[in-house]
């Protein structure tokens, strides 16, 4: 950041911020502003400053919870520099309180949770370190993470930052070639796996010279395979570990702020993984500021089942360590996610739009399907705890007796805080969230590039739409995309590719000083490749992406995700993939069917089938689900264009596996138009067909 940056802020703020006071106001504009700053928006307890530059090329943000000093430590714990000082404040505070929780099986059975203490988890973490030394580990080397949420993989990340290592996460979802070039490619020299892992990493264990030591977490000693010396590499339990690790105690070798916490790699939907640098200083600077906005406490519960390799849950755990909150892990198994959130009963809950779609799905179709009186007894609960929200009154208690309560309990009936993020959630599913659910909803944008956070919405905002007000740890700008008719000039709101700079933007990709340079400039913006614009109070509100963006035929630019993420509503729609280019002027669409659904509406109209891709081939299934995605989009108001004149549906569903999904659950668009290549062909010939020359609908 350049020096003249706090000076910049003050003058600003000097000569143009109004003092909110206690005004029930959420929005006031200063008309004195000059050509600098063209308004100062006052909103909730939070001043966001906002102006524009004479040459109307950029438009920034700065938040006023810290407007002349970007956050970069905890307000009530500065002395937290690392990842380190955080455990070890945790560890200090909250000794005898529970921390890491999983379902003990008896019998065979799943049972409840078992929890270890943050003290407990404090002497696994030193004795993990210890253990790493004992092999001979040296500071500053990689450690490689291949395998799901389980309370190894936090303890083991304690320990990372307590010696000085480089954790790396491995996605058990990349497939052993990714695997295979990330631990290449970060020079890894311990990997800790379990015994379902143990077997891929042993197949291409010649292909990774640098990998000196194997850790089987989980695995029994007499099952552990004995590798001959002249590999280099040895296997041990992580039992053993432990066992080695207590009996050679070394003290902990404390990193400082700038040295590097991560190697983070994300899988983009095309090329390489890249790995993304992130210092412990990034990391605590990100949740520092994060936090002003958002208060655990001990007494918090939070469940785990995210992937622990994305920046998204990671961050959540540095949080959570940080307020001292329990955390519980999920079985492993995404299907049985409802019945681990029964037993634990979480009062924090992380998740995507994709499950909150489905949860949003399953309780509106269930509503429909219960018969006329609860119907209207829901419809009538809905809309009067929707108008109280509105007008900010409580609504009445009755309501949350009468229905709500029976879906909280779907939940485990304690959640108070829910949080979306990693793509968009619709309005209408925030809205539907937080009036079955109750307490705060919120949504957020990030990205690994940012250690996470960029903004989040600020508590008491009702309205959805948005994803907040920036971090406090970083500054946000947005540039004009001339290309795509984005300009800071437009109206009413400014528009442009959103940047961050601050203390929370990552070191550069590993390796990588070419596309480095590419996404962080000269004066150290990172340029984050989505667009934005500046709503109403300060929020922040996505509307696009840079890169996914095409041109229909008649000249109409196209944001699939934005038209995905509206017939993701249909009942019908488990997963979509909407297609167009330029040589067309309509778009099309492949659906993944939820067959529960179709099979339950093919079932109610009569219409036989044998199996479920027979049906998905039925021109009947298709219009039904057509007539649906059409009646969802006029509900969210896309334009003619925007509306898919055809669709094709499919039994299988977009996953790793097949190559359609990236570990962050986006669609892969260039394999997925290769992949339904005959399907998108044959739809714009029987569209071609139907009208030798479609027309957009205006």
């Amino acid at each position: 950041m350049d020096s003249s940056a706090p000076q910049r802020r003050a003058n600003a703020i000097t000569g143009h911020l109004i003092a909110a006071g206690d005004s029930s106001s959420l929005l006031r504009l200063n008309a004195t502003s000059g050509e600098f700053v063209s308004g100062t928006y006052i909103y909730n307890k939070a001043t966001v400053l906002f102006f524009q530059k004479n040459c109307r090329q950029e438009s920034g943000m700065y938040t006023a919870r810290s407007p002349l000093k970007l956050v970069s430590r905890f307000q009530d714990h500065p002395e937290i520099g690392t990842l380190h000082d955080n455990f070890v404040h945790s560890v200090d505070t909250f000794r005898d309180y529970k921390y890491l929780g999983t379902r003990i099986r008896v019998d065979g059975t799943i049972g409840e949770y078992k929890w270890m203490t943050y003290g407990e988890t404090g002497t696994a973490r030193s004795a993990t370190g210890s253990g790493l030394v004992y092999h001979g580990i040296s500071k500053g080397s990689s450690i490689g993470l291949y395998f799901i949420n389980r309370p190894e993989w936090l303890i083991v990340d304690h320990a990372c930052s307590a010696y000085s290592y480089i954790s790396v996460p491995l996605y058990d979802t990349l497939g052993p070639d990714a695997v295979k070039y990330i631990v290449n490619h970060a020079a890894v020299q311990a990997i800790f796996c379990v015994p379902q892992t143990l077997n891929s990493i042993l197949s291409f264990l010649s292909d990774i010279p640098s990998v000196r030591l194997v850790v089987v977490v989980g695995g029994i000693d007499d099952q552990i395979p004995s590798l001959p010396s002249s590999t280099g590499v040895q296997v041990i339990s992580y039992s053993k570990l432990l066992s080695q690790g207590r009996s050679n105690p070394q003290p902990f070798c404390p990193p400082k702020p700038d040295d590097v916490a991560t190697i983070c790699y994300t899988s983009g939907t095309t090329g390489t993984p890249k790995g993304a640098v992130l210092t412990h200083e990034n990391l605590i600077a990100n949740v520092a500021g994060a936090s002003i906005a958002v208060k655990f406490y001990p007494s918090d519960v939070y469940i785990s089942y995210l992937p622990l390799a994305h920046i998204y849950e990671r961050v959540n755990q540095i949080m959570t360590a940080y307020f001292g909150v329990a955390v519980g892990f999920y079985q492993g198994d995404n299907m049985k996610l409802m019945d681990d959130m029964a037993a634990l009963r979480p009062t924090i809950f992380c998740s995507v739009p994709r499950l909150y779609n489905r949860i949003y799905a399953g309780i509106t179709n269930a509503v429909k399907t219960s018969g006329t009186l609860k119907e209207k007894l829901f419809n009538a609960a809905y809309n009067a705890k929707r108008q109280a929200l509105l007008n900010g009154k409580n609504p009445s208690p009755m309501w949350d007796r009468l229905v709500f309560n029976k879906i909280k309990d779907r939940l485990g009936g304690r959640v108070r805080f829910m949080v979306s993020g990693a793509s968009p959630l619709s309005p209408d599913v925030m809205d539907f969230l937080k009036i079955c659910f109750g307490g705060r909803v919120a949504e957020g944008y990030g990205m690994t590039e940012t250690s996470c956070v960029i903004s989040s919405m600020d508590e008491g905002d009702s309205l959805s739409g948005h994803v907040g007000s920036p971090n406090p740890a970083c500054e946000i700008k947005l540039v004009d995309v001339p290309e795509m008719n984005y300009t800071t000039a437009d109206e009413p709101y400014p528009r442009g590719e959103i940047c961050v700079r601050g203390p929370i933007v990552f070191r550069g990709y590993h390796k990588d000083e070419v596309q480095t340079r590419e996404v962080i400039d000269e004066d150290g913006w990172l340029h984050t490749g989505d667009i934005g614009l500046w709503f109403s109070g300060g929020r922040l509100k996505i509307i696009d992406r840079k890169k996914n963006i095409f041109k229909l035929a008649q000249g109409e630019y196209i944001a699939p995700e934005k038209i995905e993420n509206v017939y993701a509503k249909c009942k019908f729609v488990a997963q979509c993939f909407v297609y167009g280019d330029s040589l067309n002027s309509s778009l099309v669409a492949v659906v993944s069917v939820d067959p529960d659904v179709l099979q339950e509406w093919a079932t109610s109209q009569g219409i036989k089938f044998e199996n479920l891709q027979q049906l998905c081939n039925d021109p009947r299934a298709k219009a039904a689900v057509l007539a649906d995605m059409d009646a969802i989009g006029r509900e969210a108001q896309l334009r003619g264009f925007e509306f898919a004149k055809a669709v094709t549906l499919v039994h299988e569903p977009f996953t790793l596996e097949n190559g359609l999904l990236t570990p962050t659950f986006k669609v892969k668009r260039p394999q997925a138009k290769e992949y339904f290549a005959k399907a998108i062909s044959d739809m714009y010939a029987d569209l071609a067909t139907s009208d030798p020359s479609p027309q957009s609908k205006l």
